[in-house]
Order: structure tokens, then C-alpha cells, then sequence
């Protein structure tokens, strides 16, 4: 389990994306996409030919880890996948540092993670929108709306919770908090 009480909303933290053993799907999943994506940006032919190579790794991964997530997505560092299973991510969708994604997470369209987003098993954002930093979704969450910065959302359609401390709602969404 990890300690998520002193993690950055704004500083990758690299570490959560380190490969830790051989069999390590997630971690091994998301190197080929940052491989992938830094070949492509390099241009030329050579990084043309190690960006096939990394797509052909990318699908390998993809299969074993059961996995949908689209070499072109944009991911920010500390990505962490605990149980990287069932987990699909629009291409449109951009992931910012320190972000947690349990099994069976869909972001589906333009979703926008802003730093440290914690996403419960089995939840659903429909885009387009944002979650704000720090917020956390519970699972089987369907989420239909723009999320504010330390919001513990929940339900179908999901609601605010609570607001963690140091936190408070916009205006909008105190309506909701108390429905």
C-alpha cells in the first residue's frame, strides 16, 4: 500500500513508476508509452524505426496488462497503476504527476487529471472535463461533471462527498454537496 499523505500535486514523483521486478506490467507499460513518445519527438528515420519497435513492446504490455491506455495520451511523471487491469484512457485524456488509477478505470474523452487524482475501482469519467488537484473518486464513480481541487467524489452520478481540508467547493457544486 502506498503512503499517498505526502504526495506532490505539482512534482512527479518518478519513483512510482520504477520497475521493481521482472514481471511488472504497469511499470513496463507506461515506460514503452514514455519511450515511444520521446523517439517520435526526436524525429528522423532511426527514432521513426525505435518508435515501431516501441509500439509493437506498447502491444505486448497492453495485452498482459489488460490494458487500453494510447501511446499518444499525455502523462505526466508518478503515474501509479496498482492493478493495472481493465483500465482504458482516451487518447484525448491527459494525466497529470502523481496519479492513481485502481482496475477497471475509464476516462473516457477529454478528461483532465490534474496533479495527485486518486480514481477508485470500476469508475467512469465521461469527458469532457477536469478533476482538480488532489481530488479523490470513489469506485464505480460515474463522473459527468468538472470536479473541484479536494473533492472526495462518489456515486452514479457522482457527487461531492466531502471536501478534504484547506479545501472549499465552488459555488456550483455546494448544490450538489448538500443534494
Amino acid at each position: 500500500m502506498q503512503d499517498n499523505t505526502h504526495v506532490s500535486a505539482t512534482v512527479p514523483d518518478w519513483s512510482r513508476e520504477r520497475i521493481s521486478q521482472f514481471w511488472d506490467p504497469a511499470p513496463k507499460l507506461l515506460r514503452t508509452i514514455r519511450r515511444y513518445q520521446s523517439a517520435r519527438a526526436k524525429g528522423g528515420s532511426w527514432p521513426r524505426l525505435v518508435s515501431r519497435y516501441w509500439v509493437l513492446v506498447h502491444r505486448f504490455w497492453s495485452v498482459i496488462a489488460q490494458s487500453e491506455l494510447h501511446l499518444n495520451t499525455q502523462i505526466e511523471g508518478g503515474l501509479c497503476l496498482p492493478h493495472p487491469n481493465g483500465i482504458i484512457v482516451h487518447s484525448d485524456a491527459k494525466i497529470g504527476p502523481n496519479c492513481m488509477l485502481m482496475h477497471q478505470v475509464t476516462l473516457a474523452g477529454a478528461v483532465v487529471l490534474e496533479g495527485h487524482v486518486d480514481i477508485g475501482a470500476g469508475a467512469k469519467l465521461i469527458g469532457p472535463l477536469v478533476v482538480g488537484k488532489d481530488a479523490e473518486i470513489g469506485a464505480n464513480a460515474v463522473v459527468t461533471r468538472d470536479v473541484p481541487a479536494g473533492a472526495v467524489m462518489g456515486g452514479v452520478p457522482a457527487r461531492i462527498l466531502k471536501m478534504k481540508p484547506g479545501y472549499q467547493p465552488a459555488d456550483q457544486d455546494v448544490s450538489q454537496a448538500s443534494s
